[in-house]
């Protein structure tokens, strides 16, 4: 079968996954604090994990048309269905921007002029991190970003009506591609830095948007597996074939193993720099969060490096779909770790339970360690670890993304007919 149909017991448990993410979100709306903290923390966690998991599948498309490959042809719309989620996440983080100007959330400390203005370090950030780069750059970017996934789409689309023997449309998506690549690559840093990295507003790495999104491609190759897997599971896509999930094990395999290596890379010369507003992040969830922090390390890294380790793993639909499954997760809880330790901070000091940012600020870089760790000891649900509310709405935001995908794929054929590399993708063979 070449057009994929959605079964009503397909769409029905989508819309249930939904449900549940919406009801949750209400309930942490509900159950949480003056200033709503863990609801904007779950809501910005997801969107901007699917944001970049839906960039990132858009990165590889263009990637892949530049450098003239032709393997992933076969099953490039999935690729192409996963890169329409950004339209929705261009709406989704223009909220959380609009949050910063309406004083719905206090997610960033740089938020709030009034802290700034007695804050020597955030005074030297203010020229970017202020409400009007974060929505400018997020409307904008991610605008472009969405841009480039539906003109490439189109462009694609066209190809397969035109059947133009001189290639035309594949012509002009290599210049919309190459075009991309350069945009996505300073785009993708600067909004990483703003969404979440400026949350821990006294700390910087020149890593963390690597790391960021090497987690976020990671996540995107084990989505892709899973989705191939659905649809051969129901009937589709019988000419990907042993060799294309052997090559899609092997960047799973490949990117958790670069994944670790900026893990290792961005905690080592940090900690071996010993200055103060760098060690004030992993100080903070070295000593407060160890579980997540050494258990992120060892399910994303220690799983799909001895599970995958050997070829024929990466052939086997059960080696595959268990390792793409945890690496999922696992990079969730990952974005986790990114953002609700800082956002905790952040939420006891607008509540009057920290100790001032403000106080004494710049004296000396080390300062901004000391004031940082000083947060709520205890256990704090949905904040210390992933509550059920928390995984609620992953599944949520997992069923959207999935409905979103699985409606743009059944709008057109699952397979691009005329691309001029399909012929190459169909006789694809891994020795």
């Amino acid at each position: 079968m070449n057009q994929y149909t959605m079964k009503s017991s397909h769409r029905n448990l989508l819309f249930g996954a939904m449900g549940i993410g919406l009801v949750c979100l209400i309930l942490t709306w509900l159950s949480d604090d003056a200033h709503h903290t863990r609801f904007w923390t779950n809501f910005l966690h997801n969107s901007v994990f699917f944001t970049m998991i839906s960039a990132m599948a858009l990165f590889f498309i263009t990637a892949s048309i530049t450098a003239y490959a032709g393997w992933y042809t076969t099953f490039k719309r999935v690729w192409e269905a996963f890169s329409m989620f950004l339209i929705i996440g261009l709406v989704l983080l223009a909220i959380v921007g609009l949050g910063n100007y309406m004083h719905w959330h206090h997610l960033y400390h740089w938020a709030d002029e009034a802290e700034v203005a007695k804050d020597t370090i955030l005074k030297g950030k203010a020229s970017f991190l202020n409400k009007n780069w974060y929505m400018g750059a997020t409307v904008i970017c991610l605008g472009a970003w969405a841009f480039f996934a539906v003109k490439l789409r189109s462009l694609s689309l066209d190809e397969d009506k035109s059947g133009n023997s001189n290639y035309t449309q594949h012509k002009t998506m290599r210049v919309y591609a190459a075009a991309f690549l350069p945009i996505v690559g300073f785009t993708s840093a600067a909004l990483l830095w703003q969404w979440i990295m400026s949350i821990d507003a006294h700390w910087y790495s020149t890593l963390f948007a690597w790391y960021a999104t090497a987690s976020a491609f990671v996540t995107m190759v084990a989505l892709t597996i899973l989705m191939i897997i659905f649809l051969k599971n129901n009937g589709y896509f019988d000419i990907v074939n042993d060799n294309h999930m052997h090559d899609l094990g092997k960047f799973l395999f490949a990117i958790s193993v670069f994944w670790t290596y900026l893990w290792f890379s961005q905690f080592m010369l940090i900690w071996y720099a010993n200055i103060g507003e760098e060690t004030i992040y992993f100080r903070e969830r070295y000593d407060n969060y160890p579980a997540l922090f050494f258990g992120n390390l060892a399910v994303n890294f220690l799983v799909p490096f001895i599970v995958l380790m050997r070829n024929d793993t990466k052939r086997k639909f059960g080696s595959v779909t268990f390792v793409a499954i945890i690496v999922l997760i696992g990079h969730w809880v990952d974005y986790f770790l990114m953002i609700k330790p800082g956002a905790l901070i952040n939420r006891n000091h607008a509540l009057g339970h920290g100790h001032d940012h403000g106080a004494e600020v710049g004296h000396d870089a080390a300062h901004g360690a000391e004031q940082a760790v000083e947060h709520a000891s205890n256990f704090v649900s949905g904040f210390t670890m992933p509550g059920l509310l928390e995984i609620g709405t992953f599944v949520g935001f997992l069923g959207l993304f999935a409905y979103v995908s699985l409606v743009v794929l059944s709008k057109s054929s699952l397979v691009a007919k005329n691309d001029p590399y399909l012929e190459e993708s169909l006789h694809h063979h891994v020795v």
